[in-house]
């Protein structure tokens, strides 16, 4: 057994009266991040002045700054839970650690900036609770949160609710947040989980992901892409040019925004939908799952392919397969981001100069195998798999782990040429259509 941190996230049904609690929480939040940050702002400015103040950089000096004036700051402070400051300053102390990491190099990725104020109309509604009254009730059709009472579920909460009686279960917070006029429950929760060590299949799976098909597998499958962004432009076309007429502040703008942010939500939840359902087939059928290292943020800078690959959401598959591989006892094996997967014969090895990304079809001229290039790729990434377990670079205990090959483009296999895998299109809706490979 082990211990994990584990999200389960519940859609709400509140009452009216409890929507207009939770948006007031949602709104405490935001004041408090406000007013520490401009508290920073001023203090920093008198540093600057010459004068020697203290300036609140972490929670508990925010926190104390805030307990020593929230009566004339925010008279109604009582009327929410006080976890809903603590909430907002907490947000502000985390965003000024990043922007201090980032600006003395300790922060990967991106130069983060410094915080900024947080407007109700485009910040994002949400309030962690990490004390009080936080519950699952037994009925399994309610949950309890701290100064909002008894709210009920959308959806049942029999996942989390057998896992706390079970006692394997123990809630840490709660955050409730609003997405497209909906408001969600998340807990944070440590689990015991028994993470096993193998589950006794040895097969291997090289994953090509890409924007054509979302991802095309080494066994022949492929998986279709949603293309669940490109699918709605219509729509989002249409509700941003009449979110553009409406009068500022009027009912029918406000409502136009709805519905804009429904099509917006129904996106991003068929994208994830698409995504786990994959992941969780890689992670449970299949031994070990190798993948590509790929440049997702670098990719994203091309502005013809941007928005496809983002609509794909090629980073979140890799960081899916990262834990469910661990939940389920497979391995993950990551290559090198500079390994030519598409490049390389997958059956004698040779490595070809130039592949233009029209060709759709990968030639080889030394065995004459002809392949489709993602098939092509994944055969590749799958040989990884089988060079990685002979040459010893995997761990006692690599389950899940990111294990990146420094195969840049040597491993050449000598074999035969093989016949052409029978090529299957796999849509989630259980439609599978077959076709013979190219």
């Amino acid at each position: 057994m082990a211990t994990v941190i584990q999200a389960y996230r519940f859609a709400l049904d509140p009452t009216p009266a409890q929507r207009r609690t939770l948006a007031s929480h949602c709104g405490a939040a935001r004041v408090a991040h406000n007013w520490g940050l401009h508290l920073v702002q001023a203090r920093l400015e008198q540093r600057r002045a010459g004068e020697d103040v203290d300036v609140p950089w972490t929670l508990p000096a925010l926190r104390q700054e805030w307990n020593r004036v929230k009566d004339q700051v925010a008279p109604w402070w009582a009327e929410n839970s006080k976890e809903a400051y603590s909430s907002g300053l907490d947000g502000l102390a985390r965003a000024l650690k990043n922007w201090t990491d980032s600006c003395n190099g300790r922060r990967k990725g991106r130069p983060v900036g410094f915080p900024r104020p947080k407007r109700k109309s485009r910040a994002r509604d949400a309030c962690r609770f990490t004390t009080g009254q936080i519950k699952v009730l037994n009925d399994r059709k309610h949950v309890q949160l701290p100064r909002i009472g008894v709210v009920k579920t959308h959806e049942s909460t029999r996942r989390l609710a057998r896992r706390l009686e079970q006692g394997t279960a123990r809630i840490l917070a709660a955050t409730i947040s609003r997405t497209a006029d909906r408001w969600f429950v998340s807990f944070t929760v440590e689990v015991q989980r028994h993470l096993p060590v193998g589950k006794g299949k040895t097969t291997v799976v090289g994953v090509d992901v890409g924007v054509r098909h979302l991802a095309v597998l080494s066994t022949g499958t492929t998986v279709t892409n949603p293309r669940a962004l490109e699918r709605s432009q219509r729509k989002l076309r249409r509700l941003n040019r009449q979110l553009a007429r409406r009068n500022t502040g009027s009912q029918r703008r406000r409502k136009t925004r709805r519905r804009l942010a429904r099509v917006h939500a129904r996106t991003t939840n068929l994208r994830r939908d698409t995504l786990h359902k994959l992941t969780s087939f890689l992670a449970t059928q299949h031994g070990t799952v190798v993948v590509e290292h790929l440049n997702v943020a670098g990719m994203v800078r091309n502005r013809r392919i941007a928005r496809a690959v983002a609509d794909a959401g090629l980073a979140e598959l890799r960081r899916q397969l990262g834990y469910k591989t661990i939940w389920y006892g497979s391995r993950l094996v990551v290559a090198d981001r500079f390994y030519p997967s598409s490049k390389t014969c997958s059956a004698c090895g040779w490595v070809k100069a130039k592949l233009a990304l029209a060709e759709r079809t990968f030639t080889c001229e030394t065995c004459g195998l002809r392949l489709d290039r993602d098939l092509n790729a994944a055969r590749n990434l799958a040989k990884i798999a089988q060079h990685v377990a002979q040459s010893g670079w995997e761990t006692a205990n690599a389950r899940g782990a990111d294990q990146k090959t420094q195969l840049a483009g040597q491993v050449a296999m000598k074999r035969e040429p093989s016949s052409p895998v029978p090529h299957r299109t796999w849509d989630w809706d259980r439609r599978v259509r077959k076709h013979p490979a190219t």
